[in-house]
Parts: C-alpha cells; structure tokens; sequence
C-alpha cells in the first residue's frame, strides 16, 4: 500500500499483495486488478513512480484515473478503427452472387417467385461472375455473359437476361452498401444489347404465327388420332401416350377465348360459372395485372370448360398439379406443346437436340409438315385475335376481349366506364361459332 497526505488528508492506494509476478508496472492492468499479487521490487517501483508523479504536482489517483481513461479511449479507438476496416473489407468483397440475393429477396417480387429470374442467374451469370466483387464488374464482364447466351443461339433469352441485369443494377446503384461499390457508375448502361444479338435477331420479337384454319383443323385430327391409337393398343403400358385431357382442354380454351397460357393454368372452379358461362380472371393473374376480366364464354369454350370440369372438377384448380397442391404452370403446358414438336429443337451449334430425361420428344404435333414453323400457346391467343378481325370485330373490341391497355388519354379511360359487356360477349360468341365451323 502507497500512503501519501493531501493537507491533513491521508490518501491510500493499494499497490495488491506480495509476491505477484508482474514485470512491468502497467496502469491499465493494475487498475483492471488492484488485488493482484506482485514482487516488493516491483512494488517499490510502482511506488517510485507515483513520488515522482507528486513531485511534477500530480495527484496519484487523479493521474491513475484519467490514465485509464485515456488508455481506455485509445483501445477503444484502435477498436472502431479496426472493426471499420473490417467492414469495409467485407463490404469491398460483397460479389455479384451477394448482390443478386439480396435484390431477389428485397428488390423483385415476380408472380413465380422469381423461380425463372433464379434459374436464368443460376444458368448464364453467376458461373461466370457470380464470384466477381462487384467492385470490381465491368461492362466487358457483363457483355461476355450476354455474348456467350448469343452464341449459343438463345437471341431472347440474352435480351430477357439484359433486361434483368439492367432491373438488378438500376435498383442496386440506389442503396448501400451497393452504390458505393459502383465507383464508376452503373455498367448496365453501356451494355448496347443490339451489338450484341444476332444480327438477323428482331430485337422486337413480333412473332405473327398463326394458326390457318386447315392447320386447326389439323391439329383436331392429330389429337382425336392419338386417342384412337391409344385406345386400340394391345398394350398401353408401353403404349404412346396421348396428349394429357387437361392440355387438350386448355389449346381450346386459349384459343376460343384468347387468354394467355399463365391466366389460363391458373384458373380457379370458383371463377368459373357453368350455368352463366363465364369466367372470371383476377388481375392478380393477368400479365402486369392490368386488371381483370370476365370472359363471357361462347358454346365452344363453355363446352370445353364442361369436359374439363369432368376430369378436374374435384379440384379447386380447373387445371391442378399432380400433387393438387396448387395449380400447374403455364410452361408446364407449352413444354408439352414443344417436346411435340422436336424438329425445331436445336443445339447450339444448330444440330438437332437430344431427348431430354423424363421429356417426350417426338414430332406428332407439328403442323403442316412444319413448313409454317413451330407453333406455342401463345399463338392460339394471336390466332383467336385474327380470327375475330376477319369476322368483321373492330380492333377496339378485339383489344378489350384481350385485356389489352386501350389507346388515348388516362382522362378518357377514367371517365368512360361503360364495360361493353354485350360487345364482347357477341365477340367471343362470334370466334366460338367460327372454330365450331372449322372443326365441322
């Protein structure tokens, strides 16, 4: 124990107990444990050093006490320098894999989930720059995924993944810690996708495929065919199978009411009514959800939904999944309408692609001895619009029988509400006893 008098005030510090071990005197440790043992030649240093601070006029306990501070702050310093370096090491080394998902889970919410968005990424640009900090990505790191998605001949596919890469970046450069990775600005907007494609590739992608009425006609006798095939096969277990009663129903839904393959997988029996013939489609399920609509369904449609209704009726989806958890999706069916036509199928380097597992692969519904070309189900909705405007339908209705955004001012679609319930019934009413016509 230091004893030392302040006036006629005893001051004491204890220095801890005898035989401690602590070679050097340390204010910081001392203080941290004032009971610790220690040598007597160590406790007559200690004891030196506070003479010594009296001599300089310090008071011992005082002095101690802000020493500690001081040593304390100067650790605590080293400390937040150290912890902002870290995290500035961590944040330099956040990589375009970290980036996209964090934007999938708070930046992009797509009716899917983003399901398609992940396999793209998953596909093309997180094996080739997925472990590149994104302090570092460049526009020559971009162009390479989009050039390399062109090269093996997907020209859409490269389009779509710009248009992702471009929505990711854009929403990146507004938050942090990302903006501040992108030093030198948004690499998306030197990306000029049209000296990237093919060059014989329409950036606008205007497909006019549409189905002639021999070609309908057609496509009636192929399915009526695999039926009768099938039924008369001795063995059905090794048998071709048919097309699934359920894809046939919904080629004749799209094409009879012009809706759009997702609006029609995920239909629900509610927003079905058999006795009005009408169905009823949410804007949640419409393309980006413009609104919602009701098909008045024609004698043709409405009888197809009736035979749909026979095979799914006990679901709450007219068109379920195998699990019945859900409904099934959209590319479920235009995967089925493609693997039927495997002669248009192509690898990249333009020879014909081998089956996939678990995947039909055959060429029984390609029409017109595919002279005309492949064809999807959303060419039945282009070919349903075509067939309403050669019935004499104005371009207006066939626009409102498709949902589409009408032309002219937001004034006018504010004010004019009048729902052309009649119109649009004589409309699809019209294409029902068209088809009809055709199939006869």
């Amino acid at each position: 124990m230091y004893a030392y008098k302040i006036g006629s005030k005893s001051i004491y510090i204890t220095l801890g107990d005898h035989e401690a071990s602590l070679p050097e005197f340390d204010i910081a440790l001392y203080k941290l444990s004032p009971a610790a043992r220690l040598t007597l030649e160590t406790a007559r240093r200690i004891a030196a050093e506070i003479s010594d601070w009296r001599k300089r006029g310090l008071q011992p306990k005082e002095f101690m006490q802000s020493e500690i501070l001081r040593q304390a702050a100067e650790v605590d310093a080293r400390a937040q320098v150290a912890a902002a370096q870290s995290a500035q090491a961590a944040t330099d080394s956040l990589t375009v894999q970290d980036m996209f998902e964090v934007w999938t889970t708070d930046g992009v919410r797509r009716k899917d989930g983003n399901a398609m968005l992940k396999r793209m990424f998953a596909a093309d640009v997180l094996p080739a720059i997925g472990a590149v900090a994104i302090k570092d990505v460049t526009e020559h790191h971009l162009r390479a995924v989009l050039r390399a998605m062109v090269e093996r001949g997907v020209n859409r596919s490269a389009v779509m993944q710009r248009n992702s890469l471009t929505q990711m970046f854009a929403w990146a450069r507004k938050r942090q810690p990302w903006r501040k990775l992108l030093v030198d600005g948004d690499p998306m907007e030197l990306i000029e996708i049209e000296k990237i494609v093919s060059p014989d590739y329409d950036l606008d992608n205007m497909r006019d495929r549409i189905l002639s009425a021999d070609e309908i006609r057609e496509l009636n006798a192929i399915i009526t065919a695999m039926h009768t095939e099938y039924e008369a096969a001795p063995d059905k277990r090794v048998a071709r199978q048919p097309l699934e009663a359920t894809t046939e129903r919904a080629i004749w839904i799209m094409l009879s009411t012009m809706c759009r393959v997702g609006e029609t997988a995920m239909a629900r029996w509610e927003h079905v009514d058999l006795a009005a013939g009408t169905w009823f489609i949410p804007k949640e399920n419409v393309k980006d959800n413009i609104a919602d609509l009701t098909v008045y369904l024609s004698a043709f449609a409405l009888d197809q939904f009736k035979q749909l209704h026979a095979h799914t009726g006990h679901s709450a989806w007219c068109f379920p999944a195998r699990n019945n958890a859900g409904s099934i999706e959209g590319k479920s069916i235009s995967k089925q309408v493609g693997d039927r036509q495997s002669m248009f199928k192509k690898n990249r380097d333009g020879t014909p692609r081998a089956p996939l597992k678990n995947r039909r692969s055959d060429d029984t519904l390609v029409l017109a001895g595919g002279k005309n070309g492949s064809w999807t189900p959303h060419d039945l909705r282009r070919t349903g619009a075509t067939m309403m405007q050669a019935l004499g339908i104005s371009l207006e209705q066939i626009d409102r029988c498709q949902n589409h955004v009408l032309p002219g001012s937001k004034v006018r679609r504010h004010y004019m509400l009048h729902d052309y319930a009649n119109e649009k019934r004589a409309a699809w009413s019209a294409l029902g006893e068209s088809l009809a016509a055709v199939l006869t």
